[in-house]
């Protein structure tokens, strides 16, 4: 009887360290799951305050990108395109489709045009430049940049649209060309207006 006594309570102890430590973890994971929720909180309005800064990030793409080429578009080619920026989600990641569109009509850029194609891609480089928070030196080289522009009338407006882009971001623009329009009116457009001739393998230049 006396032995059986002592087993009852040798189970008794052993039941209530048991007890004790059930609700040691009961407590632990009580508290791992308080921090757990309020962790979770912390990151849902983590996650809406990235969401609202990348609709906005977008906004100013949308604005600072899509105005400014349409604007030299429009400022280029008679019957323009407007440039539009479409962001959707691919492979879990927001990605951005360049669109032209004209009279409510989304094509494929590259069925757009060489000429046309030729100036959004000089304004994107533009944008990119004037948005970048480290930007390099206010000096473009470029070579035959709108060779595929056709027209005097076209390409005249061109040479102005770079012309007031100069002027008005403090950019040089440094471009090599074949004579597109009358002389009279690349002088008028520009600064100085170099000629280059080559006779015997020998470059001459002059200015004109």
């Amino acid at each position: 009887m006396i032995s059986e006594i002592k087993s009852y309570r040798t189970k008794l102890e052993h039941k209530r360290g048991e007890q004790k430590r059930l609700q040691v973890l009961k407590n632990e994971t009580e508290e791992e799951l308080a921090s757990s929720k309020k962790s979770l909180r912390y990151h849902q309005k983590a996650r809406e305050v990235i969401r609202q800064v990348g609709l906005k990030t977008q906004q100013q793409l949308s604005y600072n990108v899509g105005e400014i080429t349409s604007m030299a578009l429009e400022s280029v080619l008679q019957d323009p395109y407007q440039l539009k920026l479409d962001f959707v989600e691919r492979r879990n990641k927001t990605e951005c489709d360049i669109i032209f569109t004209r009279r409510g009509i989304d094509i494929d850029p590259f069925s757009g045009g060489g000429g046309a194609i030729d100036v959004a891609s000089f304004s994107l480089r533009i944008a990119s430049w004037v948005m970048s928070s480290s930007k390099s030196r206010n000096t473009l080289i470029l070579d035959e940049p709108f060779k595929h522009l056709k027209g005097e009338e076209t390409n005249r407006r061109m040479l102005l649209m770079l012309k007031q882009i100069s002027e008005k971001l403090g950019i040089q623009i440094i471009m090599v060309s074949d004579e597109r329009v009358s002389r009279e009116a690349t002088i008028e457009s520009t600064d100085r207006l170099f000629e280059t001739t080559i006779k015997e393998g020998v470059t001459e230049v002059k200015q004109c």
